[in-house]
């Protein structure tokens, strides 16, 4: 296989409750959700830059989703520039921080895990 620039291209997080999770992602990360039907998936786009050449991901609610808790695979979501600023409002949206702002190492970043509301225990970094 030829090297590849990411190691991902998309991401899909199941969710139980889509009003919900929307909601919860909506808050967290203070913006307005897309949302989008795939033959009987829906989906809710998460923020990101597509058109200069971001790496996107969605909420997804439908056959086959169904959120793994702590044992399915781990996704991390950028967190900005501050963790602090999106784990601050998780509690608030229904969810919990299950490991706060952690530094990685020297000039490596940091990163943090939280549980959404539908019980997925999502990460968020910041390099």
């Amino acid at each position: 296989m030829e090297m590849t620039k990411n190691a991902i291209s998309w991401f899909e997080i199941p969710v139980a409750d889509f009003e919900r999770a929307k909601t919860f992602y909506q808050t967290i990360f203070d913006f307005e959700m897309p949302e989008m039907t795939m033959e009987h998936i829906r989906m809710g786009i998460l923020l990101h830059d597509r058109d200069g050449g971001g790496i996107g991901g969605a909420i997804c609610f439908g056959e086959g989703y169904a959120p793994a808790g702590d044992k399915g695979p781990k996704v991390y979501l950028d967190g900005g520039s501050d963790l602090d600023t999106v784990l601050h409002r998780v509690a608030d949206a229904g969810g919990q921080v299950i490991l706060p702002k952690t530094p990685i190492g020297e000039n490596m970043g940091q990163f943090a895990f939280f549980s959404d509301t539908e019980g997925n225990v999502v990460g968020l970094y910041n390099g």
